[in-house]
């Protein structure tokens, strides 16, 4: 018997402020319900515009459990697509990019499709003369989804036909990818590789609420960040600089009052980021003649408030997280209750000196692949985390610190860098999203 379809209630009964319980990372129902009900109603996103730079280019994303595909066509536009062939639901594009020429075309039957969805061809198409097939769906090829957002070159789609703008859902927040885009001197990103992927055998909120948590950089990463730290204290002196490793690593060993000033900043709808007043990205050494470049591009006050803003990651709910000092982007994408693909990637600032790109390549490698020191640390709190849960001694994960009785759920504000509040903020959101959408959902049922 399914213990929370069709009961908003219980839906709701799992988040309390301070705690919430165990089934948000366990339970596979709850799972199936954020893949039905949360990713589709939320703006999520796929890729970057410049990816898709020429006629045919494509990507392919996920959207929950839902396959999307993104393609340039000849006039231009991008057109995001559900990647199911309307035959028989092979998947269309089963490559992560690519370019498919004037046309795509199914691996199964050959039925053929423009870059924009719809159908160009079907072998003996003569055998569906007089049958009605030009009533059917399939008849106008590839569904096209029409709800998607550009922003800064950032695509975002929404599956769900009605739902929250592309504006009101994110609202302020969106601050953070202009500060990202704006370190350009062009005010312009780009991708020019492709990501470090890598499997993660836990669920995928533990991922989001990790990016800011800052308790716990200075115990779980002692050993490698902290390794990493004082081997460069006995080696510094036979040194003229110090290397970019230790500049990435070092900020990881910040004790907890440089977090509990560095301070939180909370949106609406689950959004916010570490890094207001202070970040570990705020000491890396000068690029020569980037900042002469952005003084020219935008004026010395502009440019000096574009780099002052420091800001460590930004979660944008549900599932990425934004590091614009160093333009990194994290797509937490879920594949199962307890199985979780993460893309790490990295945008060059067009116009920038190849220096700043080849610091976040660095940064990416050594802190989010598989074979990072420091990767491997969040990894087993992870695993240990989603298999501890199924303990029985206790069903609640506690969110308490600084919380108070009265706090608000639709805010922005700036607390102790410290606080679980963005953790909360998530679980705010998460609660009010599955609940909104599955009363909906019975009400359009009934």
């Amino acid at each position: 018997m399914d213990r929370y379809r069709g009961n908003s209630q219980a839906i709701a009964d799992l988040v309390k402020g301070h705690a919430v319980h165990r089934d948000v990372y366990v339970n596979e129902e709850i799972f199936e319900l954020e893949m039905e009900q949360l990713f589709p109603n939320s703006w999520i996103y796929i890729g970057h515009e410049s990816q898709l730079k020429n006629t045919g280019d494509f990507i392919t994303s996920k959207i929950g459990n839902q396959p999307v595909l993104a393609s340039r066509h000849r006039d231009g536009q991008v057109y995001v697509l559900h990647n199911r062939c309307p035959h028989k639901g092979v998947k269309i594009a089963s490559e992560p990019c690519g370019n498919t020429g004037k046309f795509f075309r199914c691996p199964y039957h050959a039925w053929s499709f423009k870059t924009d969805g719809s159908l160009l061809a079907i072998p003996l198409k003569k055998g569906y003369e007089g049958t009605g097939f030009d009533a059917d769906q399939a008849a106008k090829g590839l569904t096209r989804i029409e709800n998607v957002k550009i922003y800064r070159g950032l695509i975002f789609v929404r599956l769900a036909k009605e739902g929250l703008s592309f504006e009101e859902f994110f609202g302020e927040s969106l601050s953070t990818i202009d500060n990202m885009a704006d370190r350009s001197p062009e005010g312009e990103l780009e991708v020019i590789s492709q990501p470090i992927r890598y499997m993660h055998t836990c669920n995928w909120k533990m991922l989001v609420e990790n990016q800011t948590d800052t308790c716990h950089p200075m115990v779980a990463h002692e050993s490698s960040a902290g390794t990493a730290v004082s081997v460069w204290e006995r080696e510094k002196d036979n040194f003229t600089e110090t290397p970019m490793a230790v500049q990435l690593y070092a900020p990881f060993m910040s004790p907890y009052e440089f977090y509990e000033g560095a301070g939180i900043r909370v949106w609406p709808n689950g959004h916010g980021h570490t890094g207001v007043s202070g970040s570990i990205h705020q000491n890396y050494e000068d690029v020569g003649g980037y900042q002469d470049m952005m003084v020219e591009a935008y004026g010395k006050e502009r440019a000096q408030e574009i780099l002052g803003d420091i800001r460590h990651n930004t979660i944008y709910f549900p599932n990425i997280m934004v590091k614009g000092p160093v333009g990194i982007l994290r797509n937490f994408i879920p594949l199962g209750v307890d199985k979780t693909l993460v893309e790490s990637w990295v945008f060059k600032l067009k116009g920038a000196p190849d220096k700043l790109y080849e610091r976040g390549l660095m940064y990416n490698r050594f802190i989010n692949a598989p074979t990072s020191i420091v990767g491997h640390d969040d990894l087993e709190m992870y695993e240990r985390a989603q298999e501890g849960l199924h303990s029985n001694g206790n069903e609640w994960v506690n969110l308490r610190r600084l919380w108070e009785d009265d706090e608000p759920e639709e805010t922005t504000e700036v607390v102790n860098g410290t606080s679980e509040r963005q953790m909360r903020n998530q679980f705010y959101a998460w609660r009010k999203f599955m609940v909104q959408n599955m009363d909906q959902a019975v009400e359009a049922a009934e």
